[in-house]
């Protein structure tokens, strides 16, 4: 047993990986059907989707830094 538990650090920064860049698939892919087959988008979606693009990118880079390097060297 570990510093912080039994954690899987392997699994979590897969797993946090696909996370972030399933939001930003769905952002950007958001974006363009939604002008392409609604013709624009309010403005509301377009922050929301833009949102998402944004914080899959964190999400998907903080994991990997997080669970990848960062914990198990402090193991």
């Amino acid at each position: 047993m570990g510093r912080y538990g039994n954690l899987e650090y392997a699994f979590l920064t897969k797993t946090g990986f696909l996370v972030g860049a399933g939001m930003f698939a769905l952002g950007a892919l958001g974006e363009i059907v939604g002008r392409f087959v609604f013709h624009g988008l309010p403005g509301w979606e377009h922050l929301l989707f833009m949102y998402a693009e944004g914080l899959g990118i964190l999400v998907g880079l903080f994991s990997v830094l997080l669970f990848g390097i960062v914990l198990p060297l402090t193991e």
